[in-house]
């Protein structure tokens, strides 16, 4: 027959198996938001953009379908920033300002931009430019080409012009670069 452990012996082994357990815990949670989003996730340097797929998108308040629907959006490329990722969720800041969660099939890599503040505003032949080739009215959606330091080049229902920066969103203010995907 043998003998049993003491009981005494095996407790202390527990309580540092759940210490162990806690410190785990504690350091998962404290660990930066970066541990949830996947390689193609924004980093402090790299902020990327997404836009709506289709008709309708929901803006929820978690990751899940559970979750409560916070907005309903319904303009087909409007562009939403992304700002953490967990699974096939990515959590994002629409341009209104609201932040909630949207499934990825909800999105698409397509870069757009919407016209923001009031009144029409200009868009010229080339950045910088002198002649006045449309006008966009704001909430005007577009599909983003180019970006020089202060205008980016669009394209939409047959126009194709530069508009200045500071009237669109959609891209970072420091963002500089050319064509993409045309």
């Amino acid at each position: 027959m043998t003998e049993a452990a003491p009981a005494a012996k095996s407790f202390p082994m527990m309580r540092f198996a759940i210490i162990l357990f806690a410190l785990a815990t504690l350091t998962a949670a404290a660990a930066p938001t970066a541990n949830l989003l996947g390689a193609d996730a924004p980093t402090a340097n790299k902020i990327r953009w997404v836009s709506q797929r289709g008709d309708k998108a929901y803006l929820r308040e978690g990751p899940t379908y559970r979750h409560k629907v916070l907005w309903e959006y319904r303009h087909r490329g409007l562009p939403f920033q992304v700002i953490a990722a967990f699974d096939v969720w990515r959590r994002v800041r629409a341009p209104d300002g609201a932040v909630g969660w949207m499934a990825s099939s909800m999105l698409s890599d397509k870069r757009t931009v919407v016209v923001t503040g009031k009144g029409r505003v200009k868009l010229y032949d080339r950045a910088g430019g002198a002649k006045v080739v449309a006008l966009a009215d704001p909430g005007a959606i577009a599909a983003l080409v180019a970006c020089a330091p202060s205008a980016c080049r669009v394209k939409g229902d047959g126009v194709d012009g530069w508009i200045a920066k500071n009237r669109i969103w959609g891209v970072g203010q420091g963002e500089v670069f050319d064509k993409i995907g045309y």
